[in-house]
């Protein structure tokens, strides 16, 4: 799937994934007026209300109409939220800038996962936080969303890998059901993690 694709598929009326948040993601608490990076956030649901919450959000995609309709969001919510057109496979995060990190149902090749992913210990300031849902490769079998390539879809040990070195570290391979849009409907393998940096 390309930027052309996600630019189609953005760009009709409804949005796809919906507009409310992650409902995992509303459960995780961030400390106030946190600097959040969300990445491959398409239209901006999450990052939207990560802004409501009082937080400064940036949003990373390399759909030019998923951040068009991210910001038209925001307006909406009565929210700014900064969008960056990039592509993760080759981008370069900065040392040491956010408090937060978010990636909900981002999914990447596993080498362009290697590639985002140990980045991430150091982008993260003190005390930073990693916050993530992905499907999980046994999500195939429900086709319920998400893609139909398990190296689509990080493991357990792999994020166990990732994330070693944070004090804090809890990963969740669980069965549940979301309804979120025309895309996430119904019953789901997911894998949940949230992460402290030292």
């Amino acid at each position: 799937m390309n930027q052309t694709f996600w630019n189609q598929m953005y760009s009709a009326a409804d949005y796809a994934y919906g507009v409310e948040p992650n409902d995992f993601l509303t459960t995780v608490p961030f400390k106030a007026n946190s600097k959040i990076l969300c990445l491959a956030e398409g239209q901006g649901r999450n990052a939207v209300y990560l802004a409501t919450q009082g937080h400064d959000v940036t949003m990373i995609d390399y759909s030019e109409t998923g951040l068009h309709r991210a910001q038209e969001l925001a307006t909406i919510k009565g929210v700014a939220i900064n969008t960056l057109l990039a592509d993760l496979s080759d981008y370069r995060f900065e040392k040491e800038k956010w408090d937060a990190i978010v990636v909900i149902f981002g999914h990447f090749p596993s080498h362009i996962r290697n590639t985002i992913y140990t980045q991430i210990p150091d982008a993260l300031k003190h005390d930073g936080k990693f916050v993530s849902e992905t499907y999980s490769a046994e999500q195939i079998a429900f086709g319920t969303g998400g893609p139909k390539d398990p190296d689509m879809m990080p493991t357990e040990k792999e994020l166990h890998q990732y994330f070693q070195s944070f004090k804090e570290l809890s990963i969740q391979k669980i069965q549940r059901t979301i309804h979120e849009g025309s895309y996430h409907n119904g019953e789901s393998s997911v894998i949940q993690v949230i992460a402290q940096k030292c």
